[in-house]
């Protein structure tokens, strides 16, 4: 058995089947971790200044960019090791350099107010086996995480939910489309609005109040009354519900405040997304957006949305990540004036404007570790097939050995 690294679930009951030196097949993979257990297509080559080089050379001269660098940052991480995470760290505070993950437009916020223990949270084992009634939020875990309802959630047995989704649990969706987990909800799908989730939250918190709510009173009283017999409840909040109260997460503690036999897990879509933050936290206290200045400084300004606005930063560390096909188009452009270093697996569309290329072995395939699953339980990586290429941690190493 090996474990899987295509999402946060970290599936540790993958068969891989190997065939010289080969993944050849997988059993119980979801099609993302099959996927994942293929390896690359593409494979991205060392390289600087856009011309084929060796390892060593790549290294080096990513080392000596950001050693010159006034103001380097240093990026990625959700698809990294829990070690690697560690030496970014490291790095970041020998550099004196901005650090920021892929959490900071999205789960992050989220995942800092269960480490600062504002809401109740439990493992995914806790939903299997004691979780009647299942409320996805923003979130369509079918399709993002697809082993989350047929493993930890609505579909499997647990030791006090014997007769499983038939007569034992209740499934709700709260979205503003009926998603393809919508629609295994039946009859209970709660369409809302675009950016709709504070009415509809503050409207829910009225009725378990005992008032009577702002808008649609009838569903809203009869989804509370669902949610108050709930014996162990659960709110999978997705990147729909996070984005849309981002600037108001107070409202949704006040929700858990009202409904005492409820648990709040963020769901996290890269598989050590969750590392990184625990790491950071661990360290700072805070879970991205820091610049290490002799002390760790958290600010909205360490956002590399902002600091790729402001064209804060001259030298961009990229590890695990591909901001170039995620970020605002209105700050690419800084990105082709300052030297980018990419570290990954695959060539990617970052990898191709990048200054320096350093290929790095595929974690949980070629390179051992570990991670933090989307619920705080640490997972170990297994190496599956032998490979000549650095692990994530590996390079991190050496890069700061030259820094």
């Amino acid at each position: 058995m090996v474990t899987c690294t295509g999402c946060a679930l970290l599936c540790e009951d993958i068969d891989a089947v190997i065939e010289n030196n080969r993944v050849k097949e997988t059993r119980n993979a979801c099609r993302r971790g099959a996927a994942r257990f293929r390896g690359c297509k593409n494979r991205l080559t060392p390289s600087v200044d856009k011309k084929q080089t060796d390892i060593d050379a790549a290294i080096k001269r990513a080392s000596e960019l950001l050693k010159t660098a006034k103001s380097p940052m240093l990026f990625g991480w959700s698809n990294s090791t829990y070690e690697a995470q560690a030496k970014g760290i490291e790095l970041a505070k020998k550099l004196n350099a901005i650090i920021d993950d892929t959490s900071s437009f999205c789960q992050g916020i989220l995942i800092e107010k269960v480490l600062q223990k504002k809401f109740r949270t439990c493992s995914l084992e806790d939903i299997r086996n004691q979780a009647d009634v299942l409320v996805y939020w923003g979130s369509d875990a079918q399709d993002s995480e697809p082993r989350h309802l047929s493993r930890f959630s609505y579909f499997p047995r647990g030791e006090a939910r014997q007769r499983g989704y038939e007569e034992d649990r209740t499934a709700i969706a709260i979205d503003v489309r009926e998603s393809n987990t919508a629609k295994i909800c039946k009859g209970h799908f709660y369409r809302i609005p675009l950016k709709g989730d504070r009415e509809f939250i503050l409207a829910l918190t009225d009725a378990l109040s005992g008032k009577v709510p702002a808008y649609d009173a009838k569903r809203i009283l009869e989804l509370a009354n669902t949610l108050k017999k709930a014996e162990f409840g659960v709110i999978f909040a997705g990147i729909g519900l996070t984005y849309s109260i981002k600037d108001e997460l107070d409202i949704l503690v006040a929700l858990a405040d009202h409904l005492p036999n409820f648990h709040i897990l963020p769901m996290v879509g890269h598989y050590n997304m969750r590392g990184f933050n625990e790491n950071l936290f661990k360290e700072t206290g805070f879970v991205n957006r820091v610049k290490f200045d002799g002390k760790a400084v958290h600010d909205n300004k360490y956002a590399i949305v902002e600091t790729l606005r402001q064209k804060a930063i001259d030298a961009l560390l990229v590890v695990g990540s591909d901001p170039l096909s995620s970020l605002p188009r209105s700050v690419l452009p800084h990105l082709a004036t300052i030297p980018v270093i990419c570290i990954d697996p695959c060539v990617t569309l970052t990898s191709k404007i990048a200054a320096v290329t350093i290929p790095a072995a595929v974690s949980g395939v070629e390179s051992g570790g570990s991670a933090v699953r989307m619920d705080g339980r640490m997972i170990e990586l297994s190496k599956v097939v032998e490979s000549n290429y650095l692990s994530d941690a590996e390079i991190l190493a050496r890069i700061m050995e030259g820094a």
